[in-house]
């Protein structure tokens, strides 16, 4: 499974027309490519941050899709009023306690490593930090998406509303500090967001 996340840096005061656009123009278009596998949307309304992920079934499928998304994200940039940077990852975790509520919340977390331990992290967070997170009070799901050629990966933790992602904060915080010098790796950004879609069919890969 693979997925390309779209950030837009944009105007706070612009978000709602953001999420507008998401929903009623992208998403219906996404959905009817070969090997989509559903899209969803995080959003800082604070900083105007805004995350468009979709998923597909393969490489090949994600990759037949680009020219199709390019004037959407163009559009998208004129409508949220800031510049994209688009990445394209493997999914490589993807577990789900229960299926998140409206007002869910996600904390983002991108790092950077070596690219030869990109499987071994995968197995590492699957075995070692999924069953932990599980016993969090709120958790919904979490996945984990890498690019193997520069190391860098985004993990996706996502809570019942934004007071379980708060009152998680220090637990997560000792894992990822155990995690992140485990596997070497360093924390290159974070973010903490609003879920404002969340049409996703990739299967559970945890």
């Amino acid at each position: 499974m693979y997925a390309r996340s779209n950030t837009f840096h944009g105007d706070p005061q612009r978000v709602d027309a953001g999420i507008a656009y998401v929903r009623d123009e992208v998403m219906p278009a996404v959905q009817t490519m070969p090997g989509n596998m559903g899209l969803s949307m995080l959003c800082d309304r604070d900083s105007g941050r805004c995350i468009v992920t979709t998923s597909w079934d393969s490489e090949e499928t994600m990759s037949a899709s680009r020219e199709a998304v390019r004037a959407m994200r163009d559009r998208a940039v004129d409508v949220m009023g800031g510049p994209v940077d688009a990445q394209e990852w493997e999914i490589g975790v993807l577990h789900r306690a229960h299926q998140a509520p409206e007002g869910a919340s996600c904390r983002v977390t991108w790092t950077r490593g070596d690219p030869a331990r990109m499987d071994e992290m995968a197995e590492t967070f699957r075995t070692g930090l999924v069953p932990r997170l599980d016993d969090i009070p709120g958790f919904c799901s979490v996945s984990m998406m890498g690019e193997r050629k520069t190391g860098m990966s985004v993990i996706t933790a996502t809570y019942d509303d934004r007071g379980s992602l708060d009152r998680s904060a220090e637990t997560v915080q000792g894992m990822r500090a155990q995690f992140t010098q485990e596997m070497g790796l360093d924390v290159t950004d974070m973010a903490e967001c609003e879920l404002v879609i969340h049409h996703v069919r990739v299967p559970e890969m945890a």
